[in-house]
């Protein structure tokens, strides 16, 4: 990591047409969109944009694939915008941009998603040239939405386990995103990988479903069970993570090293009325903690940002547009306070 500069993103390119909605219908009823709006998704390319919005002054480049549709167009166009490069972003004949309809409580910000993967699922980074990159990070998410990636290879593994090796190969520090997928399915895209994989920024329940622990935390006040949730992150270290699993839940996140070493970090406390949509805060929580790494920042540091910037996200009804610069997520933090985490000293600006 010492002579290169950069972080090169590979996976998900999304269009997100988020829908605000007054309120979830009963099957068979009407619910009123009282918004609509289309900005850029996906594991992949949210933490290419992520970071730029966090005033990345490194290089951030996209491997991954759209149609030749108009919600190609857009994605492309923002990215170049945000000074993106798409070098490595195929443009497929006849497919279709991948898309998902998100729709969105108006109070409180709850989701659901109807995704359709397109291009998405003809996209193969397991022989993408990385020998012109110089980049200092290889970000992949995500594995369960990509047909060809997730095919299983003739000797073992599968096209994410390919290009995690081939990446850390090549002397890049790779970090990997997940989505949720059921706990057999997760293992046997995953399991491959963590070989391979120098970071892991994860939520609770993919975290539950690799490692077969169970500590829900279904809300940002609690209960939480801390060291259920540390024992997650150091199994996950224990399974072939080589430096640093992270879980992020509502009420904060842990994380764990090797040798037994654990961090924890409450969430920014916002009241319900602040949060607009919960769309993206994963990816923007990951995206505060990558940009720490590339920084090589101490833990501690690379966990209150990913938690800043993930408090700054679900301000907005929209994926991205919410996150400012880093020294601007970190301000608002620090002013609205953080949740505690049960261990003295580790609840900065309460």
């Amino acid at each position: 990591m010492t002579t290169r500069a950069g972080v090169l993103c590979a996976g998900s390119v999304v269009a997100d047409v988020a829908k605000v909605i007054d309120a979830y219908p009963a099957l068979d009823h009407l619910a009123t969109i009282e918004q609509v709006s289309t900005g850029t998704g996906g594991p992949g390319l949210n933490m290419a944009v992520d970071l730029r919005l966090l005033g990345a002054a490194f290089d951030v480049g996209m491997l991954g694939a759209v149609g030749d549709d108009l919600h190609g167009d857009l994605m492309l166009a923002a990215c170049a915008t945000l000074r993106i490069d798409t070098t490595g972003v195929a443009r497929i004949p006849g497919a279709v941009t991948s898309f998902t309809d998100v729709m969105v409580e108006r109070d409180g910000g709850r989701r659901t998603f109807f995704h359709h993967r397109g291009a998405n699922a003809l996209f193969d980074g397991a022989t993408a040239d990385l020998g012109r990159s110089s980049a200092r990070i290889l970000h992949a998410g995500a594995p369960g939405i990509h047909e060809t990636m997730d095919t299983a290879l003739p000797g073992g593994g599968n096209g994410w386990s390919a290009l995690l090796r081939r990446a850390r190969a090549a002397g890049m520090h790779t970090n990997l995103e997940l989505v949720d997928l059921p706990p057999q399915r997760m293992r046997r895209l995953v399991e491959p990988c963590l070989p391979y994989v120098d970071s892991l920024v994860i939520n609770e329940l993919e975290a539950g479903a690799l490692t077969g622990l169970d500590a829900p935390v279904p809300t940002a006040d609690g209960p939480v069970d801390w060291a259920t949730l540390e024992r997650m992150a150091l199994r996950l270290i224990d399974g072939g993570v080589s430096t640093l699993a992270v879980v992020h839940f509502p009420a904060g996140c842990v994380a764990a090293a090797p040798g037994g070493r654990t961090w924890r970090q409450g969430s920014v406390r916002l009241s319900r009325t602040q949060i607009r949509s919960t769309t993206g805060a994963g990816d923007a929580f990951a995206a505060g903690v990558v940009l720490g790494l590339h920084e090589r920042w101490p833990v501690d540091r690379c966990l209150r940002l990913g938690a800043a910037s993930a408090a700054a996200c679900v301000t907005s009804p929209h994926t991205s547009d919410g996150i400012p610069a880093a020294g601007a997520c970190l301000a608002a933090a620090d002013r609205a306070g953080y949740r505690p985490t049960g261990r003295p000293g580790d609840d900065r600006g309460r």
